[in-house]
Order: C-alpha cells, then structure tokens, then sequence
C-alpha cells in the first residue's frame, strides 16, 4: 500500500501545481524553475555530506571519494552506450502525443520529478520495510514529500510531472514485490552508499533546472548499480 499511497500523493500534489501554474506570470515560473533548481542542489548536497563525512571525536573524516568516482564513471559509461536519457525522453515523448499534451516542458517535467522522486534511500528503505514488514510508514512520509515535490515541479513544469508516477509504480513497487529476495544484500552500508551516490545525482538535477540542462543525468543512472555489484563482491568473497 505504501506506493500506491506514493503514487496516489504524486498524482494529486501534481494535479494542484497544475491549477497553481495557470495563474502564474512567466516571470514567476522562471523565478520559481531557478528556485527549484537552488533547492534541488541543496537537497543533493546535504544528502552526499552526510552519507560521506563522519565526526570522529572532534574530527571529521570524509569516505566513500573512492566508490562515489567508480560509481559516476562507470555509471557514465553504460549510461551512454544504452542512451537512457534518449529512452526516458522517448517514453515522455510517447506519453505527451498519447495524452495529446501540447506542454512545451512535457519532458523536462516528466524525467526531472522521475529522478527526484525515485533515486533516494527512502524508495529502497521504504519499500523494504512495506514488502517485509508490511510497515508502509516511511512510504507515506515519502508520500507527503513527494506530493509536495511534485506541486512545486508541476506549478513550473506542468503535466509531465504527474506522469512520473508511473517510473515510481515500477521501480519502488518492483522492490516491494521483491524484498524477500532482495533483503539480504540491502545492508546498512549499501543503503548509505546509495544514498549519496543518489543525491549527487539529484545535485545534478538540481544545476540542469536552475542552469538549464547541462549533464546527461539519466545516462548517470547505472551509477546506483556500482554499490550494489560492491555490496555483493564483498558478500561473495
């Protein structure tokens, strides 16, 4: 029950920022996408820091450079030989003509709220803790996070954003179907390494809405997979 509360939050957070964006001169939306954007970056930021610094006694001590360069090098690598980005475009491009959305920002819309909303340790947490304990309680936190989320983004980058939901409904309603399984590798250590390889990807979201794209975010995707392959080669040997 937990994504389909999710889903159900994304859905209608993105319904009202609809409404909101109809009565909103141009110069506010561009106003509020660099907001969005400034927002974004920190949410990024705060996130990395605090999966890679630790205080030790009165000294804090950074971790995880070494896995963070491997996971965005590798991640770029078969980001761009599989084009991702072309694919999440094509997948909104396909959905704008079936919903015959004349939205210029369709797009933009569709695959930023996607990234926002699915890469963080919440999604995996989350639907780990619906699909084992049948505890959707962090699910329907996120759920208000991301309705809120998809409010602002959908006031901005209007319809596209709601259709985010769908990427949500696979992706986290996938790892709840299969947590029984996958429980075993999702060890503490995973989770953080996901975290803050994740929100530095949501970092780079963040400059492509306040500074116009600038970086192939969703061929950064297969990064998230580098901690998990990690995970299991420490598990394995």
């Amino acid at each position: 029950m937990g994504t389909i509360i999710n889903v159900i939050a994304v859905v209608i957070g993105g319904g009202i920022g609809l409404f909101v964006k109809g009565g909103l001169p141009s110069r506010m939306r561009d106003l509020l996408m660099q907001a969005l954007g400034l927002c974004t970056m920190f949410i990024g930021i705060s996130g990395a820091i605090s999966g890679m610094m630790k205080v030790d006694g009165a000294t804090l001590i950074s971790g995880g450079t070494m896995l963070l360069i491997f996971s965005l090098g590798i991640g770029a690598l078969l980001g761009e030989a599989l084009r991702l980005e072309d694919r999440m475009e094509a997948l909104a491009e396909y959905l704008k003509k079936l919903t015959k959305s004349s939205d210029s920002r369709f797009v933009e819309g569709f695959v930023s709220n996607s990234l926002i909303i699915c890469v963080g340790a919440m999604a995996v947490v989350g639907a780990l803790q619906d699909g084992l304990l049948h505890d959707p309680t962090m699910l329907i936190t996120k759920a208000i996070l991301d309705g809120v989320i998809s409010m602002v983004f959908a006031s901005a980058l209007g319809i596209g954003v709601i259709f985010a939901a769908l990427p949500l409904l696979i992706y986290q309603g996938g790892i709840t179907l299969l947590a029984s399984f996958m429980a075993p590798i999702f060890s503490d250590a995973l989770i953080q390494n996901l975290s803050y390889v994740g929100s530095v990807l949501i970092f780079g979201v963040g400059i492509n809405l306040f500074f116009g794209k600038q970086i192939r975010i969703g061929n950064l995707l297969p990064a998230l997979l580098v901690p998990i392959l990690y995970e299991l080669m420490q598990l394995i040997f």
